[in-house]
């Protein structure tokens, strides 16, 4: 099948460097200390943060840092298939450990020992690259919630098909099977904290591929700052109002 036309146009009118529209709403959930909608082209995610709190298992907490939970789902509307699994299913058990490891290496746990925070992130439309959107989600609620952080950490993916690297896959190009790279990055720091890989790819191939997910982590660290900057404003308005 091809994925890219002779005119360098991928099926949904995009060009291979281009990503889909992203779009970010802070504040969704009012009884969550934060929340964030985040939007991938058609994959919307929403994320909602607890804490940090009690710990409220006893045998968990730690004495020198926070504790890091994280819990993933689909909602059962959010694709067109009507066989979803249900909760608990190994791969919702794989992606709330990712997305969990993730924001641990950037939340600074060590300031709120013997606490817990919680991060529920639910997937409302899935059209590709849930995975980036629930981190980038997850770390606007994070953001929302007045946790201390060390860098936003943001995510995007890439892929290869007919030749060409392509970024930020949508459910098509990602059902290709074609080779995929999913990153996650600190811009301030310009760390890579998260990179999955489901195929092999010659070497060459895969610096370019990875380098182009990182150009978008980049892009959505910029955008998400924006939107940050923009709520701090309206929260500024607001008081003084």
């Amino acid at each position: 099948m091809e994925f890219v036309s002779p005119e360098g146009l991928r099926l949904d009118g995009r060009r291979p460097m281009e990503m889909r529209q992203i779009r970010a709403e802070i504040g969704a959930v009012s009884k969550a200390n934060g929340s964030a909608v985040f939007e991938m082209g058609n994959t919307k995610v929403l994320a909602a943060v607890y804490g940090p709190r009690e710990v409220q298992n006893r045998s968990q907490q730690m004495s020198n840092q926070a504790l890091v939970r994280c819990e993933y789902t689909m909602a059962n509307f959010s694709t067109g298939d009507r066989m979803r699994k249900p909760k608990g299913d190994r791969r919702s058990t794989e992606i709330s450990l990712v997305i969990r490891q993730t924001m641990e290496e950037c939340i600074l746990t060590h300031l709120m020992p013997r606490s817990q925070i919680d991060i529920f992130v639910q997937v409302l439309q899935a059209d590709g690259g849930t995975r980036s959107a629930c981190i980038n989600a997850a770390t606007l609620a994070l953001a929302d919630a007045g946790i201390p952080m060390r860098d936003i950490v943001t995510s995007c993916s890439a892929g290869y098909l007919n030749s060409t690297p392509l970024l930020d896959l949508n459910y098509v190009e990602d059902s290709a099977g074609g080779p995929d790279v999913t990153v996650g990055f600190l811009p301030k720091l310009d760390k890579v904290t998260l990179l999955q890989m489901d195929a092999k790819l010659p070497i060459d191939v895969f610096e370019n591929v990875m380098q182009l997910a990182i150009e978008g982590c980049k892009a959505i660290a910029s955008y998400i700052r924006e939107v940050m900057l923009d709520n701090t404003k309206q929260l500024e308005y607001h008081r003084d109002g």
